[in-house]
């Protein structure tokens, strides 16, 4: 085992262990050292000493102008003005790559970059070809770059020489990272000091204006600018003017001519100001400023100036002034200058609103005085205008202002009307109406809870569209307030000035609690319209009852359309609307009636004596698709109709339907119109559509009494003729049934001639005559007869007898006992005569009126006849019911319309004034036959059978026992 003293002499590093030595020498070195200098040398001599490189050159790079500063290196020759050399980087320049992206850049030949027009230059004179470029860099911030350039065509560092050089280059940036915030921190100066030895001094000084002064000297002994100035904003006219400044002290607005006041006007500065008003200030230095470019030459050309640092000075969120600090030469203000200066600002606004705490308690007083006056007046007075008018002077006064508008919104007309106006004795009152609000404006008024300021009404974009007429009226400022709180803006109370204005907090709360008491004003009013508004619509309703009443008798030629004109002229004055009138058609028709109701004002005319086809008027089939009212615009409609709706003035049109029920097919429609700003209120149009639902009604009603007078006095006429002409018939028929009786001829003379039976039907028929004459005359006379069922048939069969033949029709009788004939065999007089016996076999027999009876037998028998093909057949099947009664079906092969069956067997009321198949035979004739048999209890039914077979089916009452 070997000790100490045996121990050989120690063996010489390695190079790797050399290496290692040498970079943990550097390391500890720069950790321990603080000076830039030394550490740049530090770092250069170990490059020397372990990199073999010809041009070595360490720059630091400048954040604020963008440049590099060079700190020294080592070149190929003696040559050493480039490595202390200044280079501002530029757009795609090659070191400023590296800067931004902190990476490590390589370049095969430096004297081919063209990206770096000074380095190519260096590589040329020192012939440097392979070179690389490291950032110097600590937590993602670039401090400067190192250049390594070799006279060797593509010379880079291997793997664990980079490395190694890295971490150097990484310990250098962390000290110099150290070294830049402790010059931040020994550089830096500190406000809290300043301010509070300001605000010792504020409390000493009762003068507002040697506290300003105070704060001026203060700011400029801090900051050091050329000048300091505290700008005061004047209300009346927009204006900022220079209230103290540290060349001038105590310059006010009142100066005499050797001391001029300093303006800055908002007018020609609106982005400066309103950037004050948000609490924001305004820094312009050098190459930097947070107002753009335009705004910022006017600014700095208005003050005289190069830079500029400008705090607002805000109570009570108003702008009192600001404090500016300027500069003739551009300066980067620091953070520390933005701090002192907004908290010097903050001073000025916390000392400023004691210099008028008492004129301001005053003006509360007063302000609380003047709204408990209004509220008195409001609630004592009858006469609502004259307590306006007491108001809007209150405030006119108050606010040195030139106009109090009070605004209210008409739906009926879609714009706000002027309900109360006041102004200056010199001025006139305002006569136009002004447009409804845009959305966004609406809802601002619905949610704010103060009044809405417009300073600038050139500018401001609020309001927009009341902009041309305020203008035009020399109005360039307003105070805007909802008389209702959180509910859309109806009702609006509006300040009016003529110049460009900004207005206290104090001025837009006092308006703001008179405008809610205005508010109730308007609500009464608002009541008041609303009970003329139901009076109207009640007197409307019982004029529209008046004249159905008087519509009861037939309406005279001369006023053919009284009824309708009246009805227009009543809803006319409901909606307020200068025209109104009717398109009216009768069922079946194709053009449509203009009767016009009211054509008030000459813009609205129309062609009264236009054809109008309804299945082409879109008017008309539009409505006719609704279910309720249709409104629309003039624009809407196509040029058709606007050839008869002409008029130069008509802008908006609401269309009702004349609609009684869902079953009933409407034949008119009623036409409203009026300007283009009218805006149709929901109250207005449901008092319309109720008007109108009543004139649906006695329209239809007029029309079906027309319709029905119309046919009474047909059937009238008809029954007349006919019951005068049987008169004659039987008149003529007596005379000659005597002189047969009284001829003289002896019974033998007569029995051999055989006229007795061809005498005793002409008397039967006659007794019938005189029957029908004496108790039928003006309504039908219902008797109670029995008579067998096959005897009825029989009499019902030989009346059609010849249309049978005439047709070569078949008939059988089923369910009497057995066939009256074979039903293989074609039906003929003498054919029922021959089974005479056989149908007298059955003893089944209705009860009822029998002329009646046989009268439709015979009418639904002819119209089978009628519609069934030459060579075909009928059946007639008798059935006994339960129920007591007979069921005589008598079915066919002939075709018959789905209309008319329809409608024969239709359960509700059939339409009067619809065009029907029932006006006219054969359905009329149906029809009659199946009223007369309800009337004698029973019932008739029209149906088809599967195979396309129609039956007619008659229901008769069965006789207990035949008589």
């Amino acid at each position: 085992m070997l000790t100490n003293n045996q121990m050989g002499p120690p063996e010489k590093p390695i190079a790797a262990e050399k290496q290692i030595i040498s970079l943990g020498r550097v390391l500890q070195k720069l950790r321990e050292e603080d000076n830039v200098e030394v550490l740049i040398e530090t770092t250069i001599a170990y490059i020397k000493e372990q990199f073999d490189y010809q041009l070595i050159w360490i720059a630091l790079y400048d954040r604020l102008n963008h440049t590099l500063s060079g700190k020294g290196g080592m070149t190929p020759t003696k040559d050493t003005n480039f490595l202390q050399q200044r280079l501002v980087l530029s757009s795609g320049d090659l070191l400023e790559q590296v800067v931004i992206e902190q990476r490590p850049l390589g370049v095969a030949d430096l004297r081919d970059e063209h990206r770096a027009d000074t380095l190519q230059e260096v590589a040329k004179k020192f012939q440097i070809q392979g070179t690389i470029v490291l950032p110097i860099r600590y937590r993602d911030r670039c401090l400067g770059l190192v250049l390594l350039g070799s006279q060797t065509w593509g010379y880079l560092l291997a793997g664990d020489a980079k490395a190694r050089l890295l971490m150097v280059l990484a310990e250098l940036g962390a000290v110099l990272y150290q070294h830049e915030i402790d010059l931040q921190q020994k550089q830096t100066k500190h406000i809290e000091q300043p301010l509070l030895r300001l605000l010792e001094n504020l409390r000493s000084l009762s003068n507002l204006d040697k506290k300003l002064e105070a704060v001026v000297e203060a700011t400029h002994q801090f900051v050091s600018p050329s000048r300091t100035n505290i700008y005061w904003f004047e209300r009346e006219g927009r204006y900022f003017w220079c209230r103290m400044s540290n060349q001038l002290l105590n310059l006010g607005r009142n100066s005499g001519p050797q001391q001029p006041a300093v303006g800055i006007s908002v007018q020609d500065l609106s982005e400066f100001y309103y950037a004050l008003v948000v609490n924001q200030t305004v820094s312009i230095g050098e190459s930097r400023s947070s107002l753009n470019s335009h705004v910022t030459g006017k600014l700095l050309q208005r003050l005289r100036v190069r830079s500029l640092l400008a705090a607002p000075i805000i109570c009570q969120k108003e702008l009192l002034g600001f404090l500016a600090v300027e500069g003739n030469q551009p300066r980067i203000w620091t953070d520390t200058d933005k701090n002192f200066i907004q908290g010097a600002a903050g001073l000025i606004s916390l000392v400023a609103p004691t210099d008028n705490m008492e004129s301001t308690i005053k003006q509360i007083q007063a302000d609380a005085q003047l709204t408990s006056q209004v509220a008195q007046a409001i609630y004592s007075e009858h006469d609502l205008q004259e307590v306006l008018r007491i108001c809007a002077q209150r405030v006119l006064e108050r606010l040195g202002t030139t106009r109090f508008l009070l605004l209210r919104y008409d739906p009926d007309q879609n714009h706000y009307q002027i309900l109360h106006q006041s102004q200056l004795q010199n001025r006139r009152p305002l006569t136009f109406n002004l447009n409804a609000l845009k959305d966004l404006d609406r809802q601002l008024l619905q949610r704010v809870t103060e009044a809405v300021e417009i300073e600038n009404l050139d500018e401001d974009l609020r309001f927009f569209n009341w902009r041309p007429f305020f203008i035009e009226n020399g109005v360039h400022s307003l105070l805007v307030c909802n008389c209702a709180q959180g509910n859309s803006p109806i009702a609006l109370v509006v300040i009016a000035h003529e110049t460009h204005r900004c207005w206290t907090a104090l001025e837009k709360e006092l308006l703001w609690v008179v405008s809610q008491q205005v508010g109730v004003i308007v609500r009464q009013w608002q009541l008041q319209g609303n009970n003329e508004q139901q009076k109207t619509i009640l007197h409307s309703l019982q004029q529209c009852l008046r004249i159905l009443a008087q519509t009861q008798s037939k309406t005279p030629d001369t006023e053919e359309h009284h009824l309708e004109r009246t009805a227009l002229q009543q809803i006319a004055s409901v909606l307020g609307c200068p025209l109104a009138l009717m398109l009216s058609w009768s069922p079946g028709q194709h053009q449509a009636e203009i009767i016009p109701g009211v054509v008030t004002n000459k813009g609205f005319e129309i062609v009264a004596n236009t054809s109008i086809f309804v299945q082409t008027e879109v008017l008309i089939q539009w409505a006719l698709a609704q279910e309720g009212y249709l409104s629309l615009r003039v624009d809407d409609l196509p040029p058709e109709t606007r050839n008869w709706l002409n008029g130069s003035d008509i802008g908006q049109i609401l269309v009702m339907i004349l609609r009684t029920s869902n079953a009933y097919q409407p034949t008119s429609v009623v036409l409203f119109a009026d300007h283009r700003e009218r805006y149709w209120s929901e109250q207005s149009l449901s008092a319309a559509e109720t008007l109108v639902c009543q004139l649906a009604w006695l329209h239809r009603q007029k029309q079906i009494t027309q319709l029905l007078e119309l046919a009474t006095d047909d059937l009238r006429q008809l029954n007349w003729y006919k019951h005068r002409r049987l008169e004659e018939i039987h008149r003529a028929a007596t005379p000659l049934l005597s002189q047969s009786h009284d001829s003289g001829i002896s019974a033998q003379e007569m029995r051999e001639t055989r006229p007795q039976p061809l005498l005793r039907q002409l008397e039967h028929a006659t007794a019938a005559i005189a029957e029908l004459l004496k108790y039928e005359q003006w309504q039908l006379q219902m008797k109670w007869e029995t008579i067998p069922v096959a005897s009825l048939l029989k009499r019902a069969i030989e009346k059609v007898d010849n249309l049978l033949k005439q047709h070569k029709l078949w008939v059988g009788v089923h369910g009497l006992g057995q066939s009256v004939v074979p039903q293989d065999s074609p039906k003929n007089s003498a054919d029922l005569k021959g089974t005479q016996t056989l149908a007298n076999q059955s003893s089944m027999a209705i009860v009822g009126d029998i002329r009646k009876i046989e009268l439709v037998l015979q009418e639904l028998l002819v119209v089978a006849c009628q519609r069934s093909q030459p060579g075909g057949r009928i059946d007639i099947w008798c059935r006994r019911l339960d129920e007591g009664m007979l069921d005589i079906s008598i079915t066919d092969s002939g075709p018959m319309e789905a209309l008319l069956l329809e409608e024969l067997n239709q359960d509700q009321p059939k339409d009067l004034l619809a065009v029907s198949s029932l006006d006219q035979p054969p359905g009329l004739h149906l029809l009659i036959c199946k009223n007369l048999i309800r009337q004698m209890k029973g019932e008739l039914h029209f149906y088809q059978l599967p195979d396309n077979r129609v039956v007619s089916r008659l229901l008769l009452l069965l006789a207990t026992h035949i008589s």
